[in-house]
């Protein structure tokens, strides 16, 4: 199957790449099939881009594959700013991104190994790249529209996948792994429920936001749990601002009666012999943090902070320093990965990293508060509030996950949307 997964690879790169150079197609309308639109090569390109973030072409003992194509993802990104007709679009969080890469760089020249440094900026520098083509290539609310409900479907086909019985195992390593797709549908979420207050089929949308909030909740994941809570409380500030109070308090309520009440998050919440895991206790302050079951990843993140962050906590131990660390010593059962992304900036690139980074995330969803309020455009406001929502919801995972290791599958959707709103908004005004 690692011989399929390169076949695929080098086709969809193929298509990317033939999209990118071309004079651009006819394609249907996603609003009405007897009309026609005619989509630049560019916007081509982001189409499906955009829309196949969910596919990782991994496979056993290839696991690199998907960090190629990334990379690759990335050039093509590159090479497409000199073809595409409008420059990219600057907001001041995404100059503030670069102030943020800056100091990746330089954090470079004081880690333990450059080479890992070159992948963690890598990483942290495909959302940057991915918002700043889709600034510059989208062209009209079609294009992202088409985009954005393209991306939906290959999300179903993913839960399809994930959920039927045996079927998986037809494309092994074609999809990402559960954790980067249950954060992936966060954004796909978010976007379903802004089209079903921006659009006429409420009760299609509806299902499709239940649809992609159900998998965190089967699979118990507590992260992508948190997340889509965030998303939501966040898409509520953006839609009615102080009015949303109601909103906010409906979500932590709903969150505490889940955690309690259903009897799998409830196992996996707590460690075993919690006989006092019950809401009245909690309301009662019976509840600790050491009842909380962290899979011991408290216990590795304070060895990681002790061993890489304390003595350097303004500049940290270097980019990429965690990475080097847990990839030459074997620690907590021979584990990759810090299971946490501020505990990883705040060891590579210390405090300033950690308040760069948040301040970015802050800013991009403060640019989407005002885009939604400063426009009359429903096509601006869909999609800035699905920007903005989605970030912090996806921004809130980097708390206990590997979100910017699966960064094409889940930063690469908020930064997306961010990317076509930037677009949008600038088409209006002109």
């Amino acid at each position: 199957m690692i011989y399929l997964n390169i076949i695929y690879y080098l086709i969809i790169t193929w298509y990317g790449y033939k999209f990118l150079k071309s004079d651009g197609r006819i394609v249907k309308s996603p609003f009405d099939k007897t009309e026609h639109y005619h989509f630049s090569g560019p916007e081509m390109f982001w189409v499906l881009t955009f829309s196949t973030g969910l596919l990782a072409f991994s496979a056993p003992f290839a696991v690199d594959l998907m960090a190629v194509r990334l990379l690759t993802i990335m050039v093509l990104c590159l090479i497409g700013f000199g073809i595409v007709k409008d420059k990219p679009i600057w907001s001041p969080a995404l100059r503030l991104y670069v102030v943020y890469l800056l100091w990746l760089v330089i954090g470079c020249f004081y880690a333990p190994s450059a080479a890992y440094g070159f992948r963690v900026i890598l990483k942290y520098s495909y959302p940057l790249v991915f918002c700043l083509f889709a600034s510059a290539a989208v062209d009209n609310f079609a294009v992202a529209f088409k985009a954005s409900v393209l991306a939906r479907k290959v999300a179903v086909i993913s839960i399809i996948f994930s959920f039927v019985p045996l079927i998986g195992y037809l494309i092994p390593g074609v999809l990402w792994y559960g954790t980067a797709s249950a954060i992936h549908y966060i954004s796909i979420m978010t976007f379903s429920i802004s089209l079903f207050f921006f659009t006429d089929e409420k009760n299609k949308n509806l299902w499709y936001a239940v649809l992609f909030l159900l998998p965190c909740f089967l699979w118990v994941f507590r992260t992508s749990i948190m997340g889509s809570g965030v998303a939501i409380m966040a898409f509520a500030i953006i839609r009615w601002r102080i009015k949303s109070l109601p909103v906010i308090a409906g979500v932590l309520i709903a969150g505490v009666i889940a955690v309690f009440t259903i009897p799998s998050l409830r196992e996996k919440m707590f460690n075993a012999g919690t006989d006092n895991a019950t809401i009245e206790n909690f309301r009662e302050g019976g509840i600790t943090m050491d009842n909380v079951n962290t899979n011991a990843r408290e216990a590795m993140w304070q060895f990681l902070e002790q061993t890489l962050y304390d003595g350097h906590e303004i500049i940290g131990s270097g980019t990429g320093a965690v990475q080097q660390y847990m990839y030459t010593h074997s620690i907590f059962g021979g584990l990759k990965v810090a299971h946490s992304d501020f505990v990883q900036i705040k060891c590579d690139n210390g405090l300033i990293g950690l308040y760069l980074y948040t301040a970015i995330a802050l800013l991009i969803f403060l640019h989407c508060f005002r885009i939604y309020w400063g426009t009359d455009d429903d096509r601006v406001k869909l999609f800035a509030i699905t920007a903005g929502a989605s970030m912090l919801g996806v921004f809130a995972t980097l708390y206990s996950d590997n979100t910017v290791n699966y960064s094409m599958a889940t930063l690469s959707m908020p930064y997306g949307f961010y990317g076509m709103t930037l677009a949008l908004k600038n088409k209006l005004n002109d």
